[in-house]
């Protein structure tokens, strides 16, 4: 039976000498002509959680406006097709790119196209470094899952993968690895004991770690469990989530293991947007915001904030 987490992970403190590739890599793959605010937002995130070097890589119409958004990052123009989303052809590029970082996250502002699902599959399937999964590269997945029938490609992974579905996107990739719906919480929503046992049984047997994002968001991977408790509704906006992406990918980066960067990084992202709604209040808080309050959240945690 997995474990239940009730304890924080801790970054080791940095030594005086330390150098940016200590805290290693992050490629972030994302973006479309339509959606670049999504994958910038995780790609500002992940510099605010600590990443060494982040590399936002976008379809080539969306580079500049994604480089407009922040100094601190490196950008990668990819071939796109003829709706602005990044093309098949762009493989080869990406695995050049892959193969100079620490960890990888794909997703954000993506879009959906045949291209992209068979793109997304193939990284899913032969990248050996951590990844973590979300928004459209999710949808890409549950698409290669069905068009794949009995085949299953979930377990098929070179490396370890960190999925961070919403209950929309989690109820997909249950359906297409032949799963039963869950049920979408909401006022009649089960406990989340009930959503940390789908869950867990979701991850053991893709042998992933999962992060069921909403209300007391769950975390699982076969061996342990863990139930957050910060965040607040104010958080319930676009780009919340794209943060999300970005800090944990910058926590795998900084040499957590998969389980505890996602354990952290769902404590310091609600805790971010709890400082925030604080201050702004909830209705008004917006994605960015959250970005602004970070480091707070970090200091906080780094003074001995304890528990999940």
């Amino acid at each position: 039976m997995p474990s239940l987490i009730t304890t924080l992970p801790q970054l080791t403190p940095r030594k005086p000498d330390s150098h940016k590739g200590d805290f290693g890599r992050v490629l972030l793959i994302g973006g479309s002509r339509d959606m670049p605010g999504s994958i910038s937002l995780s790609g500002m995130a992940c510099l605010r959680s600590g990443a060494g070097l982040v590399t936002v890589a976008t379809a080539f119409p969306a580079q500049p406006t994604v480089a407009g958004f922040e100094p601190s990052y490196m950008t990668a123009a990819l071939p796109a097709d003829t709706d602005g989303r990044v093309a098949l052809g762009a493989i080869e590029e990406l695995r050049e790119l892959i193969a100079k970082a620490t960890v990888v996250a794909c997703g954000p502002g993506l879009g959906q196209s045949a291209e992209l699902t068979q793109l997304v599959a193939t990284l899913y399937r032969e990248v050996a470094l951590p990844m973590v999964i979300d928004a459209d590269a999710l949808n890409a997945i549950a698409a290669r899952q069905t068009a794949a029938a009995s085949e299953s490609i979930l377990n098929d992974h070179a490396g370890p993968r960190i999925l961070t579905p919403h209950p929309g996107e989690f109820a997909r990739l249950l359906v297409a690895s032949g799963g039963r719906k869950p049920p979408v919480p909401d006022a009649t929503s089960p406990s989340p004991s009930d959503r940390l046992s789908a869950a867990t049984h979701f991850a053991t047997a893709a042998n992933i770690t999962l992060v069921l994002k909403g209300h007391q968001t769950v975390i699982a991977d076969r061996d342990r469990q863990a139930i957050n408790r910060t965040g607040n509704p104010g958080m319930a906006t676009g780009g919340c989530g794209d943060i999300l992406t970005g800090v944990i990918a910058a926590l795998v980066a900084q040499h957590l293991d998969p389980f505890d960067a996602a354990h952290l990084g769902v404590h310091l992202h609600g805790l971010a947007g709890d400082l925030a709604a604080a201050d702004l209040g909830q209705v008004s808080l917006i994605a960015s915001d959250l970005l602004k309050y970070l480091p707070a959240a970090f200091q906080q945690h780094a003074k001995g904030e304890r528990g999940a």
